[in-house]
């Protein structure tokens, strides 16, 4: 079975209560922390990069500053949100920049997700690189007032993750409690322990970690999907289905989703809606292995259930196609012409 435990990513836990300004620092302080141009700063909003604003948090700080050390080894800014855009396709991810490891790799940047090292653009996996590390320097004294435990909890994270990167996974695991310990709706650290848990099979630990990410952020579709998979090891499918249904709702081009989810469905004896979803997968990923094994799934249950695909407009069996879930429908063979 495909189970993918993915790696959680540095966002800022909805709803979280600091007392001060959520977003402390203005443009002024942007370039002048950066040392970055007014133009540079203007093109990246252009680009798509990053959102145009007068005021910024902690967590724009360290994507601004990734993006400008990126922009410094001469990756274009249309490369890297073409790559990030990739990303965010394949993995969930609603911020890869801040969310995954990166380096570059030709004129294209590569993400380190789920243990991997991915170039999302061709969706392969990479081996041998180096992750660039862009952490940010520990704040704060013994006693922090808000602001300061947020830029602590956000350091404390991209330690872990190193640790984790160069297999220091008790000090991670270490790192991540801590970060829980100052901020428990630290959605992300919660992700990337509860994977730890997973990956040496302690479930029941993972399971409570990853309810805890879904809590901290009801909009996490990681979070979601991560939950689906501990859920469906803990055979508990009914509770996998609604979590694999809440990340797709999130990010309904969440191919690996709705690749578990069909799974899930077929286990379940749901076949026609595993259908559905084996079908979206495929105008996701049309190419590779993973979409050789849905196709051939999608294959056993037309057969089965004496059906075929066709576009609403033509009542045309289908063949190959990459239109919009609303453009297909299920018909049984003998209403064929």
């Amino acid at each position: 079975m495909r189970i993918i435990a993915s790696r959680g990513g540095l966002r800022r836990p909805k709803g979280a209560k600091t007392g001060r300004p959520v977003n402390p620092y203005n443009r002024q302080d942007v370039l002048r922390i950066l040392r970055i141009h007014p133009k540079q700063l203007r093109g990246w909003e252009r680009s798509g990069l990053i959102a145009p604003s007068e005021s910024y948090s902690f967590q724009d700080l360290v994507q601004l500053r990734k993006l400008r050390d990126l922009r410094a080894t001469r990756l274009t800014a249309a490369s890297i949100r073409a790559s990030v855009m990739a990303m965010r396709s394949v993995s969930g991810m609603s911020n890869p920049l801040l969310e995954a490891g990166t380096a570059r790799r030709g004129s294209r940047l590569i993400f380190r997700h789920s243990g991997s090292n991915m170039e999302p653009i061709t969706r392969q996996l990479v081996f041998d690189f180096d992750v660039e590390s862009h952490a940010p320097a520990a704040l704060g004294p013994a006693v922090l007032n808000p602001m300061q435990c947020e830029a602590r909890a956000h350091s404390l994270f991209l330690e872990a993750v190193r640790c984790e990167e160069s297999g220091k996974i008790e000090d991670a695991i270490d790192l991540y409690r801590e970060i829980l310990a100052l901020d428990p709706l630290h959605a992300p650290a919660c992700i990337n322990l509860g994977t730890i848990q997973y990956n040496e099979r302690k479930f029941l630990e993972a399971e409570q970690l990853y309810r805890q990410a879904t809590a901290a952020d009801p909009e996490y579709s990681l979070a979601f999907f991560d939950l689906g998979n501990v859920l469906d090891e803990l055979q508990l499918l009914p509770e996998a289905i609604d979590a694999y249904r809440s990340a797709i709702r999130l990010v309904p081009g969440y191919a690996d989703a709705h690749y578990n989810l069909a799974l899930a469905y077929e286990r379940t004896g749901q076949r026609r809606k595993a259908l559905r979803h084996w079908t979206a997968y495929l105008r996701l990923d049309p190419i590779g292995p993973w979409a050789n094994h849905a196709r051939g799934q999608q294959r056993k249950i037309l057969d089965r259930e004496k059906l075929a695909i066709v576009h609403r407009s033509s009542r045309a069996p289908l063949r190959t196609s990459r239109q919009g879930r609303n453009d297909l429908a299920l018909v049984p063979i003998s209403r064929l012409p």
